[in-house]
């Protein structure tokens, strides 16, 4: 089945759909000219949102978890998609280190790694998970339901490579989003591959240099196929450097959000949608200090400058960078509840799929809810092929076939990304 979507505007969203398998062999042979050109990132999750009239990509993991999610038939996706990147990057492979995040972790995070183990030994891989937490001094087991365990190794490092004790990897795979920093045990590794590479961490990315990738893959996108490129990607602009207590900052502020708003109420006439506009601010960086919000007035930034201060609180007093970006409703339901798909990709291919149901979150607040559930719904019928003689919105296939194909527009602008700020690249203006 496929989500009911609460709105009557579903039909920007059911063109998008036609357009898009209409143009199945001008897309697939557009990403493959991409993938010729450009590195496809080992492995990333991108949630995507859809509103009925608007189809955008709001988040993109370069560190995925949630493995766990992905439900059995779509393994032989994820292992055969392993057995591709890992070919490219290394064919004769033999080790695989994969580096845990270093925080205590939910038993739903040590099922995710279990069963990322599952599907690097399925791609033929001997498999070790190494930590690189200064608390990790031993082996240490942690049971999971059903008799599974994962055994953490402290990570070994001699002058150019890291291992554990009686492993030695080709390559070394990051399940860690290095957001407090790239430790110097992981810098200098020349002779093993590390992925996804150190300046994809989330303490030196930037989501405007991202944002920009983005625009340029989907304005190019949107050409390709004859549609607006607005209707999968939301408007956004930066704020540089703002000191939450000083008067003029706040004003820019305010000017920035009501500008914004404005360009996008434009939009909405322009389609004729009669949802209110809100725009999102977030950090420039992946500081989590300050959490992504909701405004939907610019005249309401009291909670703002609260945030605002405690984050500039944390960063030593130093101005703040925003980005504001035009908020994306989600009108897909489950139950009632917010329903948002998230699609993970391995290489340049979609391997699955499910459905974050939140608990408590409104339609248009940014998505955060430690208690979300996850739900294959639809995507448990990802392995089947898209079905183009299906009415739009009638097909879970279609619809999941439309998600992936945003989903690989997200992982492209994050390849943009990483060779614009490759420091070993050579740049040209």
């Amino acid at each position: 089945m496929v989500p009911h979507l609460v709105t009557a505007l579903t039909g920007p969203i059911n063109e998008l759909e036609q357009r898009i398998l209409d143009s199945m062999p001008p897309i697939e042979r557009w990403f493959r000219l991409e993938w010729m050109e450009h590195t496809p990132l080992f492995y990333t999750s991108v949630d995507v949102r859809n509103a009925g009239f608007k189809l955008a990509p709001v988040s993109n993991n370069l560190f995925p978890g949630g493995w766990n999610n992905l439900t059995p038939a779509m393994l032989p996706l994820a292992v055969q998609a392993a057995m591709a990147a890992i070919e490219k990057i290394c064919p004769e492979a033999r080790n695989l280190l994969i580096i845990p995040q270093n925080q205590a972790h939910s038993m739903a995070y040590w099922q995710n790694l279990a069963q990322l183990r599952s599907i690097f030994r399925m791609a033929g891989l001997n498999v070790c998970m190494g930590s690189i937490s200064p608390d990790i001094k031993q082996s240490t087991t942690m049971e999971l339901p059903g008799g599974e365990s994962i055994t953490l190794e402290p990570v070994v490092r001699s002058q150019y490579r890291l291992g554990a004790k009686h492993f030695d990897p080709c390559t070394i795979l990051l399940n860690h989003d290095l957001q407090t920093g790239v430790p110097g045990i992981l810098e200098d590794l020349h002779e093993q591959y590390l992925l996804p590479p150190l300046h994809a961490a989330s303490s030196v990315r930037l989501k405007s240099t991202y944002l920009r990738c983005y625009e340029e893959v989907v304005k190019r996108f949107g050409k390709l196929i004859g549609v607006d490129a607005w209707l999968m990607n939301p408007l956004w602009d930066t704020l540089p450097l703002v000191n939450v207590d000083i008067a003029t900052d706040q004003d820019r502020l305010r000017d920035a959000v009501d500008a914004m708003l404005t360009k996008v109420r434009k939009r909405y006439k322009e389609y004729g949608i009669k949802e209110k506009a809100f725009v999102v601010l977030k950090a420039d960086n992946h500081d989590r200090s300050f959490r992504a919000m909701a405004v939907r007035d610019a005249k309401e930034l009291g909670p703002v400058w609260e945030r605002l201060r405690a984050a500039q609180k944390a960063a030593f007093g130093e101005p703040l960078t925003l980005v504001l970006q035009e908020g994306v409703h989600t009108h897909e339901r489950v139950n009632d509840a917010v329903a948002e798909p998230v699609v993970y990709l391995m290489d340049r291919y979609v391997v699955g799929g499910f459905y974050r149901v939140l608990t408590a979150q409104d339609q248009e607040g940014p998505v955060v809810d430690p208690h979300a559930n996850f739900v294959p719904l639809a995507f448990a019928d990802s392995t089947q092929l898209p079905q183009p003689g299906m009415a739009p919105g009638a097909s879970a296939p279609n619809r999941f076939y439309m998600y992936g194909v945003v989903a690989r527009l997200a992982m492209l602008a994050a390849a943009y990304e990483l060779e614009a700020t490759d420091p070993q690249a050579e740049h040209y203006e």
